[in-house]
């Protein structure tokens, strides 16, 4: 039996569990999260250090990247180092390829007509290859990185400039406590917060993709006929977007349990089928793994006709 733990700084109210069979293994899934508390992660890690086969770093990343530089985030280190024996991986390895994946995949089969769409992404920084994907179907971008992580109202609606902007301000950024930059914690729970400049935005949009929490922060009473593409969504998170008339619901990591687990789940996942070394794993390797293990998209129609389509990607 393969066991992979998530240990997230999040609310523990999100707690999970699943036991499942994936490529002919059994597996135990489990989410623990800390409610902001990086000492209570690292004691958990070290507790289970070298008797789970993969850790996941969840309400974290450990670095943002731009082109190939790589930022470490200060905050996160304390957790990374806390692991001695078992590999610990962020999600961020996956989410270039899974993300990519499934843009093509919704786009070419038809599913999600993106050009000429206007699309709110939260922070491009952290999903490069979602973002990079849905300019490739000419969708019509608005990049919510400065807003969101540091909460100036500002949008930008050009990759390259956001590039630009993030070499400049990402060696300042990384050494900031991760809770000034993501809503993690105790914040997870609270009430979405009125702003007028981003009610606007998810008005004039046909489309939002990118982190639940950051898209939760702000969301307004309705989002009649939107298309929300996010992951790490709860049952009362389905529950809660159809009342506010969200047309299609599309996580990007498959269901288990009503739960779409995050990215840093699914990735820890791979590296223990995948039999090698996780820092030797090329993003080619992450989607064959992907297609053997026929992961799938959740796509639910919450206000069309409540159905759920899965396809392979």
């Amino acid at each position: 039996m393969k066991k992979v733990l998530s240990v997230s700084l999040g609310s523990s109210t999100r707690n999970h569990r699943v036991e499942t069979e994936i490529l002919g293994e059994s597996f135990i899934i489990e989410r623990l999260g800390t409610d902001g508390d990086i000492k209570k992660a690292v004691q958990i890690i070290k507790k289970y250090d070298g008797k789970v086969d993969a850790f996941g770093m969840g309400g974290i990343n450990l670095y943002l990247k731009v082109n190939s530089k790589k930022y470490t985030l200060r905050s996160a280190l304390p957790i990374q180092n806390a692991a001695k024996k078992t590999p610990m991986v962020d999600g961020t390895g996956l989410k270039n390829s899974l993300e990519r994946m499934v843009i093509d995949y919704l786009n070419r089969e038809n599913i999600v007509d993106f050009k000429n769409k206007k699309v709110l992404i939260t922070s491009a920084i952290d999903r490069f290859g979602l973002a990079e994907s849905l300019e490739k179907t000419e969708a019509e971008c608005i990049y919510g990185d400065v807003f969101y992580a540091l909460g100036i109202p500002y949008f930008l609606h050009s990759l390259t400039t956001l590039k630009r902007i993030a070499k400049i301000l990402l060696p300042i950024v990384r050494h900031l406590p991760f809770k000034v930059l993501y809503p993690t914690g105790e914040k997870e729970n609270e009430e979405s917060k009125e702003n007028k400049t981003i009610e606007k935005i998810y008005k004039s949009v046909d489309i939002i993709a990118g982190d639940f929490l950051y898209i939760k922060q702000f969301m307004p009473e309705r989002l009649d006929n939107k298309i929300i593409i996010t992951n790490t969504i709860t049952e009362a998170n389905v529950r809660s977007l159809k009342e506010k008339g969200v047309r299609i619901l599309i996580t990007t990591t498959p269901e288990f349990n009503g739960r779409s687990f995050g990215t840093n789940v699914m990735e820890g996942v791979l590296i223990t089928l995948a039999g090698k070394n996780y820092n030797n794993l090329t993003q080619q390797d992450y989607i064959d793994l992907l297609e053997k293990a026929s992961f799938l998209p959740r796509i639910i129609y919450l206000n069309d006709e409540y159905k759920k389509i899965e396809e392979k990607i």
